[in-house]
């Protein structure tokens, strides 16, 4: 068994790490950039005269990074070769999307958005797997450049984690669909082209099938954005949205009548074990900052490491670092084998416990700091906020464990989850 990192994607982590150095670096370090980095962050990001959302000279500059990013062949290092990209998989990703984070807050990885040099672009994978030919022609371009892109509509008030239970519901009328309903935490919607909405066409509350995907332009009649919420960590792009008789075309159906909960896994699935991967990054820096700083800190004469009341608590985070290090890759190399439904339980166990580790990892790294560790001087209490919606978002903590249990006590039978036939 061979735990070295394989050979195409260290040499593309060093390309990655060049690319930063030579075009990343010099952007962020322009126009005072750096304030949207440092203590001044939340303000600079945040427009706060426009419901709280991302301010356009914040996103302006994630675009400039990303269109770089596309043109040195960076960002669509996760596409298929015949779409420009290198074939990278889910083991490729989950080291890149680690090896990202631990570097801390920059323009080469914001936390906050998602926003990578490296495209997270699991819309074109969705749109290769389930696409027709007519929409593949539409928006497969726009997708590999970054320069279209379409929301989630999942959740609604509600109904959140029971998203078999949701409200939404799409009548046929004709040859068009009429939809009706009301999402929440739809993130990303200010600047999508559509939002993909998920609506029940058929079958009963709770049951798997029935539920269909709907790409459904923002500017449809009857689609309207209530309200931005605020969140622990700003500026906000999630929007509670209603739809009023809703009128698109049969076309519009994304995945075939009655999927719309396979897509949800699939992006649930590649989703949850990337994000896992930053979770863990993340909580590395904060482990590494916590170390330097103990070592270099000498109240009373002495380090601050040489105390056990310091020791202790970050050998434990490492060591959890370690070891969830070998499952996130243990499991992204299964996924990239076997399927991205093949080993679901062991996905949910990597995102649940990689999310906890990560604030209790950001937590402690602000008691070593000190007084300083709890101001915006240094990023920890910027990465705690974010990554703490993480065990809420794409699945709760409890559902994830909910998901393991499953899979232990042989309540699931079938290797793949809910809805994925």
């Amino acid at each position: 068994m061979d735990f070295e990192i394989p050979t195409d994607i260290a040499d593309f982590l060093h390309e990655v790490d060049q690319f930063i150095a030579d075009k990343i670096k010099p952007l962020e370090e322009q126009d005072d950039n750096i304030r949207f980095f440092d203590h001044r962050r939340e303000d600079a990001r945040t427009d706060w005269e426009r419901g709280g959302l991302p301010n356009e000279t914040w996103e302006d500059l994630l675009r400039k990074a990303k269109q770089l990013a596309v043109e040195a062949g960076i960002f669509s290092y996760p596409f298929p070769v015949e779409h420009g990209g290198r074939d990278g998989g889910n083991l490729g990703m989950a080291i890149i999307r680690e090896h990202l984070a631990v570097k801390g807050l920059g323009l080469h990885n914001d936390l906050q958005n998602e926003h990578s040099v490296v495209g997270n672009n699991i819309a074109l994978l969705l749109m290769l797997e389930y696409g027709t030919e007519a929409q593949r022609a539409q928006w497969l371009e726009g997708l590999k450049t970054a320069t279209r892109g379409f929301a989630f509509g999942i959740t609604e008030p509600e109904h959140g984690s029971d998203a078999t239970y949701m409200g939404t519901a799409a009548i046929r009328d004709g040859d068009d669909w009429v939809i009706n309903g009301e999402k929440t935490w739809n993130t990303g919607v200010h600047t999508a082209d559509c939002d993909l909405v998920m609506a029940r066409t058929s079958g009963q509350a709770g049951e798997a099938d029935g539920i269909t995907a709907f790409l459904v332009p923002m500017d449809t009649p009857g689609l309207k954005v209530e309200e931005y919420l605020w969140t622990f960590n700003m500026p906000s792009d999630h929007a509670r949205v209603s739809l009023t008789d809703v009128r698109v075309p049969d076309s519009a159906i994304f995945g075939g009548e009655g999927k719309g909960l396979m897509i949800i896994q699939h992006f649930f699935n590649e989703n949850r074990i990337r994000q896992a991967a930053s979770s863990l990054g993340a909580a590395q820096y904060c482990v590494n900052e916590a170390v330097a700083h103990a070592n270099a800190r000498k109240p009373f004469g002495k380090a601050l490491s040489t105390n056990q009341g310091i020791q202790f608590p970050l050998v434990d985070l490492n060591a959890r670092c370690e070891m969830l290090r070998a499952l996130i890759h243990k499991t992204a190399w299964l996924m990239d084998r076997d399927g991205a439904f093949s080993v679901s339980d062991k996905v949910s166990i990597c995102n649940y416990q990689a999310n906890r580790l990560c604030c209790e990892a950001a937590d402690f790294a602000m008691q070593v700091h000190g007084g300083m560790g709890y101001s915006r001087y240094k990023p920890f209490e910027h990465i705690y906020r974010h990554h703490r919606r993480y065990r809420i978002t794409e699945g709760a903590d409890e559902i994830q464990m909910r998901r393991a249990a499953g899979y232990l006590f042989g309540y699931m039978q079938q290797r793949k989850p809910k809805g994925v036939s």
